[in-house]
């Protein structure tokens, strides 16, 4: 697998989970690593964990404005990306009639809304560049909805379409666009249980991925050889139980 030789690489949701695993992995193949995400504290043990080839960037993705002064911040200092990883989520569980249209559009601002504008931010880079790699990591949820998560299926089955247009754009100028679906992962997001997602101490079942095994597939994604593109793929455990 070649390596990103010093290429710059934005992932999203870097302060934990799939996202942390992904800035970790790309780190290692070569890549200069820009971490997004809420948490100063969370993106300041990632980046030690990356040992100086990485930036943090605090941002609520769910803020367009702190969204694109982030990317600002970035080109500026370190350069243009070639790569974008989006892996952030949330999620506002619950019934469709119980859910406050506060959430609903929190949860579009930033499963849907962040990608769009940081794809739209880095596709001029992208250009100028020759190429470069998107990879939007959807969920199994986009395959099929759920109860009791609206929000989190329509976002991210709106990101799956997100994902072809952009594809569909950027096959002109050799940036090649990714839609990524996992399955149950080893976070607090792998539960069964929609309702038991934003609790860091909710354990995986046992059967789970390590998100370092998604992180992996996402590394091959972005060093495949560049007349290459796998469109989407469904990554989960072999006994996948999260289907509805």
């Amino acid at each position: 697998m070649p390596e990103l030789k010093g290429q710059l690489a934005v992932v999203t949701g870097a302060s934990s989970g799939l996202g942390e695993a992904t800035a970790v992995r790309l780190a290692e193949l070569g890549a200069r690593v820009a971490l997004l995400a809420r948490s100063r504290a969370g993106l300041d043990r990632v980046a030690a964990r990356i040992s100086g080839a990485a930036l943090a960037l605090p941002a609520d993705l769910a803020d367009p404005d702190a969204v694109m002064a982030a990317i600002g911040r970035l080109v500026a200092s370190a350069g243009p990306p070639r790569v974008l990883v989006n892996a952030a989520a949330t999620d506002a569980p619950g019934p469709a009639e119980d859910m406050p249209v506060a959430d609903w559009q929190r949860g579009v601002a930033g499963n849907l809304t962040a990608p769009f504008l940081l794809s739209r931010a880095v596709f001029p880079h992208m250009r100028a560049a020759g190429g470069g790699t998107i990879v939007n990591v959807s969920s199994v949820a986009s395959r099929r909805g759920w109860a009791n998560a609206s929000a989190y299926c329509a976002t991210k089955f709106g990101l799956a379409g997100l994902t072809q247009a952009l594809a569909a754009e950027g096959a002109p100028h050799a940036i090649r666009v990714v839609c990524l679906y996992p399955g149950a992962m080893a976070t607090h997001w792998g539960s069964w249980n929609p309702a038991d997602r934003g609790l860091p101490s909710q354990a995986a079942p046992e059967d789970s991925l390590p998100p370092e095994d998604v992180a992996g597939y996402i590394g091959w994604l972005v060093c495949a050889p560049a007349h290459l593109i796998v469109t989407e793929a469904v990554v989960a455990p072999i006994r996948e139980r999260g289907w509805p």
